[in-house]
């Protein structure tokens, strides 16, 4: 469902001198119905760190969704016309493409070995999610969480529970850029912490006003927790201290541009 046009948060307070971002190490490999909250927190407790009210917790998409059961196994996919014709030109298993276009609402573009398309959340990315990396066996594939700010909440809470401590979460994957290369991690689910942060109103420090500028938050919280989760690393879960924030439900998809804004559509 495309979410509703929502107003950046105004409340939240700008990042403070220094931040603290810290992997914490040790996760086991995680299968569909693990406790995630349990796992985090004694993954903490064996690093030897505890949690803080305030603290951001970044959590890696693959594993909120092999926790939810959200793969799919290949062998059982039987591919449409439609999947093996754009498999073909796009030099991909038509068996992938298939739970690519299950997961899609519409195509953006094609090209070699990836499909850009749009989610049903509304996201567009590469592949819907789709992904084979970090997933034990060649033949099972990962998919994005059925709905992630709905995840990031479940989490927050049971966190919360579980520590005595108030916490955000952030959900994040990988994307690509338009223009730009490399990829980048960004939210794609939230609970806690602004998403964007409106300076609309705002001065800067020259005195001038500002009329345009709302900074992505959760975005760069989540691209900062990429730097120390690495891709190989085994380090899926990162906390972030330092940050100051007022505590918001704001959707991730927030971050996505209305159609009737889009000036590239």
């Amino acid at each position: 469902m495309r979410p509703t046009k929502r107003r950046p948060a105004k409340s939240a307070k700008p990042a403070g001198a220094a931040l603290n971002v810290f992997a914490l190490p040790g996760l086991p490999e995680i299968r569909e119905g693990d406790d995630l909250p349990k796992l985090i927190v004694e993954a903490a407790r064996f690093a030897g760190r505890k949690f803080a009210s305030g603290d951001v917790i970044v959590i890696a998409q693959k594993i909120v969704s092999k926790a939810e059961g959200r793969t799919a196994r290949l062998a059982t996919v039987q591919p449409s016309t439609e999947a093996i014709s754009i498999a073909q030109f796009v030099q991909n298993d038509p068996r992938m493409v298939e739970v690519i276009l299950r997961e899609s609402r519409r195509i953006v573009r094609k090209g070699p070995h990836a499909l850009i398309v749009e989610t049903h959340h509304g996201f567009v990315c590469a592949n819907a999610g789709v992904d084979r990396s970090n997933v034990p066996g060649d033949e099972v594939v990962t998919l994005l969480p059925r709905d992630p700010d709905g995840s990031a909440r479940l989490l927050a809470a049971a966190l919360h529970r579980r520590t005595g401590k108030r916490v955000a979460v952030i959900i994040s994957d990988t994307f690509g850029r338009p223009w730009r290369l490399g990829l980048t991690n960004v939210a794609i689910g939230a609970a806690g912490v602004p998403v964007l942060l409106d300076l609309r109103g705002t001065s800067d420090r020259a005195g001038k006003p500002l009329h345009a500028t709302i900074l992505a938050v959760a975005d760069e919280l989540a691209a900062a927790a990429g730097l120390v989760m690495g891709k190989a690393a085994g380090a899926p879960v990162v906390v972030i201290r330092g940050f100051r924030y007022r505590p918001v439900l704001q959707p991730a998809a927030s971050v996505i541009r209305p159609a009737s804004e889009d000036l590239f559509r």
